[in-house]
């Protein structure tokens, strides 16, 4: 057997509490199940025999955990499943099993510490580890440990100290245990007390008075498997055109009409009719829409705003791509080299990135808006790049690729929390759904569910102003970060003294 290896039974128990730990994200949100979780995988690779077989139990516990809570991730596969699915199990695998790696490292780093301060120490090399998976080769941090709290009242903490702030949070409370018996259950009790104190109060002060414009939500509810079908793009385009047409229930009619991610399935530069046809559709109200920007070979995903006269008055491209997805990684730096044209986006294979975030002024009275198409959404960076501060955040997505069960609420959560990191409203968009309302402090005010075709007539919410974590980022949780590993791993340098 290999070095290190800890034996199948602690793999496998590791990999089981993993699994239990994830259904504390959405749909389920089971935080009261996943915090004991971790506080047992916690003592599980803690007890480990050395450093190699802690991160043995680091990996399986990561593989439980991503591959039930990004298992949305077979869907895009199932689109066109005679030609795609047999790759979805390997898709997942090797997806669960490469973020599985941050966690076996934190793990194995977590065994420099005196056996008494290893809970502690992976408390912190764990919520390092999942930092890192934000930023490396150019991110995924999605489903992080802090995610749990998401729309409770210790979520509110993430405008003091965004989401790895939740995440140490949460590895904290679950460690405190571990290391110190009871003492300890009582100091994560006080510390998650203290979050939901804070939570409480936040969600408790008068909410800022509401912009006055109305806003609607239009979702065309395209199956993925037809949105591209030219037979019925036709039929999705005059279905868009009828919800943005239709009259208000009640109220006015809206200043701004907001259509879902590539919503438009022509493209602009072949169709010079379809501005004019949007313009009129809109009724005085300015529509942004998604669709493929196309110049010679390239090709951006970009947020157009049609303004009532038909003219084309702002463009936002997409700057954070999909990798795989969207683009090749090095796939412009391959033609470059050796000439290969096949995964070049320059070259009309996948999508160029934009140059970076934008604001979308709207004028007065709906004010400047931060696009966000929606992979962008999942990075706090991303928002806090904005040029300015916007008056509110705009989401517009198509996530008829993340299934139905898990990756679409999943999505939802995390905007919610970028809503509350930055203190403002965020508008969500989305074709097939959940599109959203969402209030400077995370709160859904309205929605179209999942699978349903409507628009949405909503008053656009008041922003708070600027959070912690609005104006000093992840600065903070690191120097935190900083101090706590340096606590945690000190007894080890003093003891091999």
């Amino acid at each position: 057997m290999r070095a290190g290896w800890p034996g199948w039974a602690p793999a496998g128990a590791a990999f089981g509490l993993g699994a239990v730990l994830a259904t504390g994200q959405a749909p389920l949100g089971f935080w009261w199940l996943a915090l004991p979780a971790l506080a047992a995988l916690i003592a599980l690779i803690c007890r480990a025999a050395g450093g190699r077989a802690a991160a043995w139990l680091g990996l399986f516990a990561g593989i439980g955990y991503f591959g039930l809570a990004m298992s949305w991730l077979i869907s895009p596969f199932l689109v066109d499943p005679e030609r795609h699915a047999w790759m979805a199990p390997f898709a997942l695998f090797f997806m669960a099993a490469g973020l599985s790696l941050f966690w076996a490292g934190a793990a194995a780093l977590s065994f420099r510490a005196a056996p008494g301060w290893r809970p502690l120490a992976l408390a912190v090399t764990l919520a390092v580890a999942e930092l890192a998976r934000g930023f490396v080769l150019t991110g995924l941090p999605w489903a992080l440990i802090g995610h749990v709290w998401i729309g409770t009242w210790p979520g509110q903490v993430a405008a003091l100290l965004g989401p790895d702030g939740l995440t140490l949070m949460t590895t904290l409370a679950a460690a405190l245990p571990v290391a110190l018996g009871l003492r300890g259950l009582v100091a994560s009790a006080l510390l998650l007390a203290a979050a939901a104190a804070f939570g409480h109060s936040r969600l408790s002060a008068p909410d800022p008075a509401p912009a006055d414009v109305t806003l609607r939500l239009v979702q065309p509810n395209a199956a993925q498997e037809a949105k591209w079908d030219p037979d019925r793009a036709l039929e999705h385009f005059r279905r868009l055109l009828d919800l943005t047409s239709a009259p208000p229930a009640t109220g006015p009619r809206p200043d701004l009409v907001i259509w879902p991610e590539t919503a438009v399935p022509f493209l602009l530069d072949l169709n010079p009719e379809i501005p004019g046809l949007v313009a009129e559709a809109g009724q005085g109200a300015q529509v942004a829409f998604g669709f493929q920007r196309v110049e010679g070979l390239r090709a951006w995903n970009s947020l157009a705003v049609i303004d009532p006269q038909g003219q084309i008055a702002a463009v936002y491209d997409k700057h954070h791509l999909v990798p795989f997805g969207e683009y090749i990684p090095f796939g412009d730096l391959a033609h470059d080299l050796f000439g290969l044209s096949a995964f070049a986006a320059r070259q009309g294979q996948g999508y160029s990135a934009g140059p970076g975030p934008r604001l979308l002024d709207f004028g007065a009275p709906l004010g400047r808006a931060l696009p966000l198409i929606c992979y962008e959404a999942v990075f706090p960076r991303d928002v806090a790049a904005a040029p300015d501060r916007p008056d509110w955040l705009l989401q517009v997505t198509n996530d008829a690729w993340f299934g139905t069960l898990t990756g679409p609420y999943q999505h939802l959560a995390q905007a919610r929390l970028r809503a509350v990191e930055q203190g403002l409203p965020l508008v969500r968009v989305a074709n097939t759904g959940v599109s959203a309302l969402i209030d400077a402090r995370g709160r859904l005010l309205a929605q179209i569910p999942l699978g349903q075709m409507g628009a949405l007539d909503v008053t656009l919410p008041g922003a708070l102003p600027p959070t912690p974590f609005a104006r000093w980022g992840e600065a903070p949780v690191l120097l935190l970060l900083a101090g706590l590993a340096a606590l945690a791993l000190w007894p080890r340098r003093r003891s091999a003294a």
